[in-house]
């Protein structure tokens, strides 16, 4: 246990964004002197789930990365594509390799402090009062991945769309699986005329996490997963005797809400709390290694921590993407279609890494060009 109850910051949370934050504090002499606290309820000693992304060449994760692909599949009602991903990677993380790393680094720092509590208050005057279940500390800077109350109670007045899914990691007697290319969408199989897909990552032969995922406002219960999960190992793996080895469920928010206005002078808002998933895709990993990656560069200017996080451009487009799936969900199969078999692998890729050149851009929006999109576009830039 730390010998003070003031820190110079406090990061609140111990799950990805947390975590890589504190990571980019260790690493950096700037801040060896900095008295450091990561306060969370739980431990992070389970794989709770994966983080997958693209990535040229290698990278600052590749010792914890647990499988990786260079060429994958995407499936329509009416055509298949082959996409080979070069220059690029696509990686997957598992989170208790991910967590375990992390706090093996951490905890190597005398100035670093894990706090297992729940926080119950923040309040923000000359400094941050944090109040916990237990205690109560003070820091000069506080970094919040708790989700504003305002997301839940004022959700009606923004778009959001749920990335919701269930995955089985399963095991076949034989080998049925190609290790070398994985599936980033498959609309074969779909729940009625909703934006649903199934999503499958080959480990081995014999080894693969199948996931069924929707892209919905609202959610569905277990059984339905289970249900289409079965149905698409059997009629479209062709596999009729596996064993489930673990099960992985989510519900990611995609969404327009403004959780940049929670940002303050002492308080700044990370992870997911913060806006940093991807609005139209759901991806996290990458985006919140640049974004702590901003914030270490704000503090040692002497910046406000939140200074120049957000990408006002790509939300914007995110908005739109998100618009036509909230008014037409159906149009999801087509929208992907479009996007995989007419835009290039680094056209594509800088799109959503948010590092896109404007042709880039134009590119993009004209493989998109459509009345539902128009529609969207006008009703986010007035509405």
């Amino acid at each position: 246990m730390p010998q003070t109850n003031h820190f110079d910051y406090i990061i609140i949370g111990n799950g990805l964004a947390g975590l890589q934050l504190a990571l980019k504090f260790s690493k950096d002499s700037f801040f060896d002197n900095k008295q450091i606290a990561l306060i969370d309820l739980s431990i992070k000693n389970t794989n709770d789930k994966t983080w997958c992304f693209w990535e040229k060449d290698s990278g600052n994760w590749d010792h914890i990365v647990y499988k990786s692909w260079n060429s994958t599949k995407f499936f329509s009602s009416n055509k298949s594509i082959n996409l080979d991903l070069d220059p690029y990677q696509y990686k997957m993380i598992r989170s208790l390799d991910f967590y375990q790393d992390a706090k093996t680094i951490i905890s190597r720092k005398k100035n670093f402090h894990f706090i297992i509590d729940e926080v119950i208050d923040v309040k923000e005057n000359k400094g941050v009062t944090i109040t916990t279940k237990k205690n109560t500390y003070s820091a000069n800077f506080v970094f919040d991945s708790r989700i504003t109350e305002d997301f839940l109670n004022k959700k009606d007045n923004y778009t959001i769309i749920n990335q919701h899914f269930k995955g089985w990691i399963i095991e076949t007697e034989k080998a049925v699986f190609s290790p070398e290319m994985f599936t980033m969408m498959d609309y074969r199989l779909k729940d009625g005329q909703q934006t649903t897909f199934t999503y499958v990552l080959p480990f081995s032969t014999k080894k693969a996490l199948v996931e069924f995922t929707y892209f919905t406002e609202k959610v569905v219960n277990e059984q339905t997963y289970d249900h289409y999960l079965k149905q698409y190992i059997l009629d479209f793996l062709k596999i009729e005797k596996y064993e489930v080895l673990e099960v992985e469920t989510g519900i990611i928010p995609m969404t327009d809400f403004p959780f940049e206005h929670y940002n303050s002078e002492r308080i700044t808002k990370i992870g997911t709390a913060a806006g940093w998933v991807k609005g139209s895709t759901g991806y996290s990993f990458k985006h919140t290694e640049k974004k702590v990656s901003k914030i270490i560069e704000n503090l040692k200017c002497n910046d406000r921590a939140s200074k120049n996080l957000n990408n006002k451009k790509h939300q914007f487009y995110d908005a739109i993407f998100l618009k036509v799936l909230k008014d037409e969900n159906d149009k999801g199969e087509w929208i992907f279609e479009q996007f995989y078999s007419k835009n290039s692998i680094s056209g594509m890729f800088n799109f959503l890494d948010e590092e896109s050149s404007f042709l880039e851009e134009l590119k993009i929006m004209h493989s998109l060009f459509s009345f539902s999109f128009i529609k969207a576009f006008f009703k986010t830039l007035f509405f």
